[in-house]
């Protein structure tokens, strides 16, 4: 899914990959409408960026400028074993 790929990439761009590891914890997907051809644009958003949570809020929208997904993610950034 690309709403997960999205905030796992994101909350792996806020932490040391050298002492923490980014998993996903819940997700949740609304999706709106369907796009059966085209490119799709996600943009992802932080709602929490927290020491052990990252919550990311991530929306979806074809190429013609609708949505039609709307996630969010919350991440677990637990230390790197």
């Amino acid at each position: 899914m690309l709403a997960e790929t999205l905030g796992s990439v994101a909350s792996y761009m806020c932490i040391d990959p050298e002492k923490y590891v980014a998993v996903g914890l819940e997700i949740n997907a609304n999706h709106l409408r369907p796009v059966k051809s085209g490119l799709v644009t996600g943009i992802c958003k932080a709602l929490h960026i927290g020491a052990k949570t990252h919550v990311w809020e991530i929306k979806i929208y074809s190429d013609k400028g609708k949505m039609n997904c709307v996630s969010r993610l919350t991440v677990a950034i637990i230390n790197k074993p």
